[in-house]
């Protein structure tokens, strides 16, 4: 039996594929209600790949969803047989017969349906469990003009899934507004959970035109059954009117436009380089924030502009579409003086009365003074006066100004006290040099150096090279004052020969293997030579400064 199908699986890729020969296409349900969801099925008798059919020509007459593909391969003794289905789910909104035309794949095309739409009854769908409500914020828009249109999905059993479609409208721009709102409504004794969605409608063209309300299709549990569901919204009718011909400016129709501003500070005088802060709010009624128009504000010579990014924002309220730009402006005056804002005006639309309005903001005037961190200049002096002034300016003190004479005596006894102590200074400053020069006498005069060589003497009468080195090392801090390689820094500063030639043999003998003769007691005699010409060159250094 394994090897049977095994044959059999490598007859099959074997084989070549073959064409499509039938093509076959069927509804499940006819007649259908209006507002009901049907699924349309399209079969070929072929693996099929490149091609599907064009489902496209059932958007004049239908709601189409989404299409599926499936394939398929049966074998049923020896005998194999390929399917390929397209599943498409549709909706008619009104009653009447419709036919669902021809498609065609791979050059093989199938039957047209004639399909028959009945009415749903108006009991049936007040009785629904789940039915579409859907309104328009007016019934008459003006170009441009933004309206609210309003869905509400009403559900009375518990949903499973589902899928609520946008509403079209030809000539308009349709964009929801935020996220849905879900609340719960009784209804003659019956609980709904109802889904709200708001969409914002911009027609662009005049004319009579009509919403097409959007389509629910989805599953509800009913009874721990699981039902396919559907419903649909009714159209909305809307009369869209043209721009009249006598507007002139930017179009912004409104039921209500109004421009107010704020100041800080507030008062209408101020000094010069103080800034000052002015905000102007646009608000609008039935527009979109992208409709406001920009306010620019003339320059005023002496005063400098500086404008702020401005922001547009819109909200719902109350069923009306609420747009609002803030701009901000910094006024900083350059000069002192009296200045004028001239007025603010921005023209809009009013369509309730149907004529021109004009949102305006009143001149103002502020006044603009010198600047209190001025330095006020001093008056000029006068050009004549050959007699001196006894007073001075009032501007630096009330009181004047009185000059003391100091006695001939008291500068003389100043200046005698003051050459006695320079003179003291001199001899002190000599004293302590002459201190610093005896203080500073080698250390080989004392007796510790006396000591470090009487060691010396008595590590090399013992002939103990390991006792002698320690003790030269010891004698060796003590004259250069360093604690790391003060033996070496002792040859450089004997400048001996002789003497850096014994240490080397001391220091082979210390770390060789091989047993090297070291003269120490050479280096003891060296070391004391060194030590007493140090002593005569001290000490005829101190005769030359007691002379």
């Amino acid at each position: 039996m394994v090897m049977r199908l095994i044959c059999c699986l490598l007859l099959i890729s074997a084989m070549p594929s073959w064409a499509i020969t039938q093509l076959q296409a069927s509804v499940d349900k006819n007649p259908v209600l209006a507002g009901e969801f049907f699924m349309l099925s399209i079969s070929a008798d072929d693996n099929i790949k490149d091609d599907q059919p064009d489902t496209s020509v059932l958007l004049k007459d239908f709601v189409v969803g989404r299409t599926t593909v499936s394939t398929r391969t049966n074998i049923i003794n020896g005998s194999i047989s390929k399917q390929t289905n397209w599943s498409v789910k549709l909706m008619t909104r009104d009653a009447g017969n419709y036919t669902i035309p021809a498609f065609t794949v791979a050059g093989v095309s199938s039957d047209p349906i004639e399909l028959k739409v009945a009415q749903r009854s108006q009991d049936a769908e007040q009785n629904n469990d789940i039915f579409i409500k859907a309104s328009l914020s007016s019934d008459s828009l003006f170009v441009q003009e933004a309206g609210l249109y309003t869905v509400k999905l009403y559900l009375a059993k518990e949903l499973l899934d589902g899928n609520l479609s946008t509403p079209t409208m030809p000539d308009a721009q349709l964009s929801q507004i935020g996220k849905q709102a879900e609340d719960y409504e009784l209804i003659d004794g019956k609980r709904y959970l109802v889904i709200t969605r708001e969409y914002l409608v911009q027609p662009q063209k005049s004319g009579s035109y009509t919403i097409q309300a959007p389509a629910f299709q989805g599953r509800i549990r009913q009874d721990y059954r699981q039902l396919d569901v559907s419903a649909l919204g009714e159209d909305v009718n809307v009369e869209i009117k043209p721009i009249p011909n006598d507007y002139q400016g930017a179009w912004l129709p409104s039921e209500l436009v109004s421009l107010d501003e704020q100041w800080q500070p507030e008062d209408d005088t101020v000094e010069v380089g103080t800034p000052i802060t002015r905000t102007l709010t646009l608000t609008a009624l039935g527009i979109t924030k992208e409709q406001l128009p920009d306010i620019d504000l003339p320059e005023i010579k002496g005063i400098r502009s500086y404008p702020d990014e401005k922001e547009n924002n819109h909200l719902v309220r109350d069923g009306r579409v609420i747009s609002q730009q803030t701009a901000s402006y910094a006024l900083l005056p350059q000069l002192p003086g009296t200045y004028t804002l001239p007025e603010v005006s921005v023209p809009w639309y009013n369509t309730k009365i149907n004529r021109i309005s004009y949102a305006t903001l009143p001149a103002r005037t502020i006044t603009v003074t010198p600047s209190s961190n001025d330095v006020v200049p001093p008056p000029p002096a006068a050009p004549t006066s050959a007699l001196p002034t006894t007073e001075a300016p009032s501007s630096l003190t009330s009181q004047p100004i009185q000059v003391s004479h100091i006695p001939i005596w008291l500068v003389i006894a100043s200046v005698i006290g003051y050459l006695l102590w320079l003179i003291t200074l001199i001899l002190w400053l000599r004293s302590r040099s002459v201190r610093t020069a005896v203080s500073s006498q080698p250390k080989v005069l004392k007796k510790d150096s006396s000591t470090s060589l009487n060691e010396l003497k008595k590590a090399s009468k013992n002939n103990d090279i390991n006792a002698f080195y320690q003790a030269l090392n010891r004698y060796a801090v003590q004259q250069t004052k360093q604690s790391h390689s003060a033996i070496d820094k002792l040859m450089l500063d004997v400048d001996n020969i002789q003497l850096s030639q014994h240490i080397a043999k001391l220091q082979s003998a210390l770390y060789s293997p091989n047993s090297t003769e070291v003269d120490l007691a050479a280096i003891v005699n060296l070391l004391e030579e060194q030590r007493n010409r140090q002593s005569k060159s001290q000490q005829a250094v101190l005769k030359g400064l007691y002379k």
